[in-house]
Formats: structure tokens, sequence, C-alpha cells
């Protein structure tokens, strides 16, 4: 059995938190919020304790973790880098969701990079997370709690669905705010490089980071040898039911006339266009961070809906529905361009 923890995600009582941070100390498991999505946690530094993290999401042991970290301090525990060129983005978006990639420690073991000799390593804004991190007085290597290639937990009854009994501790702090994973920018190289999107949107990072650069995968064209962040290459944040992404709205009234029964997921605004047919309201393409929030949770809701497969409408690629977009893709059983 999974042990739960109820906290408050604002104040969380240190005395609950301290045995989820035991747990972390003695090389077990420890599921908690974060800004973004439920984290999958364990010592960065426990090679067995990380590898229970890859046989319990059933992940590909080349996939890269990302460690969490409380301090620049801690920071300076992981990398054998020059951190001056990532002063600039730390002061804008530490703590927060990004994701930095910096070349590693021998001491941070590889199963933690995949094998890489690069670290990824976030600094999360989350006040539970930042309390587990402190009290367990380690940086945390923690993937999405969920089983890999399901859509991420934004909840943790989406953690409970998918890991209870599996995880040592399940930490329950209601919604995450944000509900994508963090944005990854790749420092290790010649010229910044972004690998995820995420919440932080690339015309925020341009304003900090001029030449980032974005590579032709993020818009689904071409593929990368291996994985360099997490999300990269496998298929991800996929419901059971196959997804049909319509990306040419030229295409739209011939994919609903092959699937009458299938659901629509599309924005607020488009509903009235889809008259008696079952809609997945995703948000308010006015208010896209709405949508970014309810991505997974309305994933997730189409398993428990009777119909052999699901039509997602095609959003702008521009701020943060580019990073919504990233997921759709990788999401989808076909993309319809």
């Amino acid at each position: 059995m999974s042990m739960i923890l109820k906290v408050d995600p604002i104040n969380p009582a240190a005395e609950v938190m301290k045995r989820a941070a035991e747990v972390i100390k003695k090389g077990g498991t420890v599921a908690f919020p974060t800004e973004t999505v439920y984290g999958l946690g364990a010592n960065c530094f426990d090679k067995s304790a990380v590898l229970r993290i890859f046989e319990i999401k059933r992940r590909p042991p080349d996939n890269p973790l990302i460690v969490h970290v409380s301090s620049l301090a801690q920071l300076d525990l992981l990398i054998d880098d020059n951190v001056e060129r990532a002063e600039a983005i730390i002061e804008k978006f530490w703590p927060g969701p990004v994701t930095l990639i910096f070349k590693k420690k021998a001491e941070v073991p590889k199963e933690v990079t995949g094998g890489l000799e690069t670290v990824a390593v976030r600094m999360p804004s989350h006040p539970v997370a930042k309390m587990l991190i402190d009290l367990s007085n380690v940086p945390i290597a923690a993937p999405s709690a969920n089983l890999s290639g399901r859509p991420s937990p934004t909840n943790a009854q989406h953690v409970i669905e998918d890991l209870y009994g599996m995880v040592d501790v399940i930490i329950d702090a209601g919604e995450t705010p944000l509900g994508l994973e963090s944005t990854v920018i790749d420092l290790s190289r010649d010229r910044p490089t972004l690998l995820r999107p995420g919440p932080a949107t690339v015309e925020e990072i341009l304003r900090v980071v001029p030449d980032l650069y974005v590579p032709d995968f993020l818009f689904g064209k071409g593929q990368v040898e291996r994985p360099l962040s997490p999300g990269m290459m496998y298929r991800h944040y996929a419901p059971n039911k196959p997804i049909i992404l319509v990306l040419d709205e030229n295409k739209l009234d011939i994919v609903l006339m092959k699937y009458p029964d299938a659901p629509i997921v599309c924005p607020e605004e488009m509903v009235q266009n889809f008259y008696g047919r079952r809609i997945i309201n995703m948000g308010k393409l006015s208010k896209p961070y709405t949508i970014a929030q309810n991505l997974f949770r309305v994933l997730r809701s189409l398993d428990t809906l009777v119909a052999d497969v699901a039509i997602v409408v095609g959003l702008p690629e521009r701020g943060i529905l580019f990073s919504v977009m990233n997921r759709l893709r990788k999401a989808a059983s076909q993309v319809i361009e």
C-alpha cells in the first residue's frame, strides 16, 4: 500500500512533510506536487532508489530524469559547468517551471542521466516541493508521477490511478497550478537550445536568451537519435484511447464524417461549430493557460467515454499553446496535416 499524506498546498504541515522526507532519506519513493505536474521522487545520489523510479514507471532507461533542487548550493553538487551563461535565466525563472541542462559532476549517477554526461536541473516554486527537498537535504530526481506514456498527473488522484501500491508515499496537495511539464533548455552546448517547450514560453525565454535555438523536431518535423531530455523521443502523454489530431481545418469535415460517434476535443470558442456532437471543452483560447492547465485532465477523461477514437482540433502554435501542441503531437495516434 502507498501512504497518502494530505497537506495544504501553500502552508504544508512540517510534521507531515518530515514523514515524507524520511522516506526519501531511507531510499524510498515519494510522489509530490510541483507547480507543473506531480513528480515521482527519490534521492538522486541513491542508484537503487533511482532505478526504482524507472521500474515503477516502466520507463526506458535511456530517458533521463530531472533533478529538483531547493538552492544554488545543491546545484553546485550536481554540475561541472560554468553557470555564468545561466545566470540571467536563473534570475528570471528560478524558482519556477524551467529546467536547465548542464554538464554533470561524476558523483551524479548515470542512472539519473540516461547515460548522458549532462544533468537536467530545476528549482521548483511549489511550497510542498521546496519543503520536501529542504527536509530531505538532498536533490531529488523526479520524472512525472505516472506510468510512462500516460498523460502526466495534475492531481493526486491521477497518481493513485497509475501508481498506487507501487510508490511509498503520495503527497496530496490538490491540483497543480500550471498543468504542463517544465520548459527544458540545454546549456551544455555552444548555443542554448530548447528541448521541450513548457509553461515558460519561447517568447518569454527569447527576451532573456536572444540566441535561443528552437529545433524543428519541436514542431513535429524530423526526429532525434536519442533523448537528451525527458519527453523527446517516446510517445508521451497519451490516453489509452486513440487520438486523431487534426491540424488542417480543411480536412476536419472528412475526419468528422469518417468518425461520426467520436467525441471532439476543442476550445470553448469552437464548441458551436460541432452542434450535435459530444464535446470536451479544453478551455478558452482567450485564456490559453486554462487550456494548458486542463490538458492532461481532458486527455485522461477520454478513457471514460464510450468511443473508439477521439478527435482533437489543432491550436495556433504560439505562446503557451505551442507547448500544448507539442504534447498533443506526442499523444496522438494520428496527425492529419
